[in-house]
């Protein structure tokens, strides 16, 4: 698949006699160091007068920040004691119970022409029983049925994970680019070039992209995720962190 150049992670830097990767620095204001990963390597830091730049490690989970919403009284969003800070998200117990979290704050704007970053690393405790969702998405209660947004999901009946860009309920959507493995940790990656192509991928691999057609370019996004049961009995949604940055330099 050939591949235009994304000017964050994917410019091919100087090494070391040794081989090893030394820190470049683009004028865009950001600092990477090189890897095999569909961002090319972990930003740092960035130019925050450059860059519009949200991370929540959820250590700890700040619930003022966010609103949850369930079907079922009887689930829970909280912080777990984990290495680096979680946030669990549990359901309640009946078929097509949900719990939904989604940042307060909408201050992400899709613009052509300017790069744009998102990463998540989740797992579930079930995948072809549970319908889950990450990414970037205007305020709505029903994120598995939201009119824009760039973002994640997996739909109940398999483990087939989507990638979706939509705008006024119209999406342009890249169907089981990946699997899902069940109770196991993975990341979620999409990367906008400033170009034409939104690249999409899973733990750091890039798996393919969309074209900005139908990107969200008139509504503001925040972080959106959640779980909802595909059959009876609880279940659970963990969170690492999640990440995101626009570029408006």
């Amino acid at each position: 698949m050939e591949r235009e150049k994304f000017s964050l992670r994917s410019v091919a830097g100087p090494r070391s006699a040794q081989g090893v990767g030394l820190p470049v620095a683009f004028d865009t204001g950001v600092q990477v160091r090189m890897a095999p990963h569909i961002f090319g390597a972990n930003p740092a830091p960035l130019d925050p007068t450059l860059w519009h730049v949200v991370f929540d490690d959820f250590a700890p989970y700040v619930a003022g920040d966010y609103t949850a919403t369930e079907t079922g009284a009887g689930g829970s969003v909280a912080n777990t004691d984990a290495a680096g800070g979680t946030v669990l998200l549990t359901t309640d117990t009946l078929d097509n119970d949900n719990q939904f979290v989604q940042r307060k704050y909408e201050t992400f704007l899709f613009v052509a022409g300017k790069p744009m970053v998102f990463g998540a690393r989740l797992k579930v405790s079930k995948t072809t029983q549970s319908d889950f969702v990450i990414g970037l998405q205007i305020t709505d209660t029903s994120p598995l049925d939201v009119t824009d947004g760039i973002f994640f999901q997996c739909d109940d009946g398999d483990a087939n994970l989507d990638f979706h860009v939509e705008k006024d309920d119209t999406a342009t959507s890249a169907a089981a680019f990946a699997v899902a493995t069940a109770a196991a940790w993975f990341t979620l990656e999409f990367a906008y070039d400033g170009g034409k192509r939104i690249y999409y991928g899973k733990d750091g691999v890039e798996l393919g992209y969309s074209v900005i057609t139908n990107a969200p370019d008139d509504e503001l996004l925040t972080f959106s995720f959640g779980v909802q049961n595909g059959e009876a009995g609880a279940q659970t949604m963990e969170v690492d962190y999640i990440f995101a940055a626009t570029y408006r330099g």
